[in-house]
């Protein structure tokens, strides 16, 4: 389906109050898989109950939506952001963890180091914990664009935040994660 399909498709249904469960089915149809990605990335585990009470939410404040608004897929991000900053200080120490988990490099031959710091495995930890040392907001608005996909406008309507303070956030967040990337490899910054 086009992406012009896809926006009908929601415009359609959002032009009829979602009164029921079999209509609010189907927009739970159309969006659950692209939600429970992000939030697994995001919680792990924990992305199964927090993308349920997502939808909980949304159906019980469905009369709240205002089909003016534009698309349901970023009001739904929107709710899933917030109910992922309740579990905020969960991801942080979940990235601290994975951090820690990676422990120092034990080779001894340096061409395997080098190999290793250049794998994207050898990248997990330090990427994991230049993530947990961001702010919370820089760190929404990353990973909204990163693992959701977001357009700026999207992450826009998501976090209620005008889009040049997207773009703000989104440029110190990469600089930042570049930065202490590029300290973990021993240069400079990372291109």
């Amino acid at each position: 389906m086009t992406l012009a399909a896809l926006a009908d498709t929601d415009a359609a249904a959002l032009s009829v109050p979602i009164s029921d469960t079999d209509e609010f089915g189907a927009l739970y149809d159309r969006y659950a898989g692209q939600l429970y990605r992000y939030a697994y990335q995001r919680a792990g585990d924990a992305a199964q109950d927090i993308v349920a009470d997502t939808f909980l939410a949304a159906f019980q404040q469905r009369a709240t939506f205002d089909p003016a608004r534009g698309e349901v897929r970023p009001w739904l991000f929107g709710i899933l952001t917030r109910k992922l900053a309740r579990y905020h200080r969960a991801e942080k120490a979940r990235y601290l963890a994975l951090a820690r988990a990676a422990g120092p490099d034990t080779e001894d031959n340096p061409d395997e180091r080098v190999t290793d710091a250049v794998s994207a495995a050898a990248m997990r930890a330090p990427l994991a914990a230049a993530l947990a040392r961001l702010p919370a907001g820089d760190r929404d608005v990353l990973l909204l664009v990163a693992w959701a996909d977001c357009t700026y406008e999207e992450v826009a309507t998501v976090l209620g935040i005008p889009i040049g303070t997207v773009r703000s956030r989104l440029n110190r967040a990469r600089r930042k994660v570049r930065q202490a990337l590029g300290r973990t490899l021993g240069e400079e910054a990372i291109p």
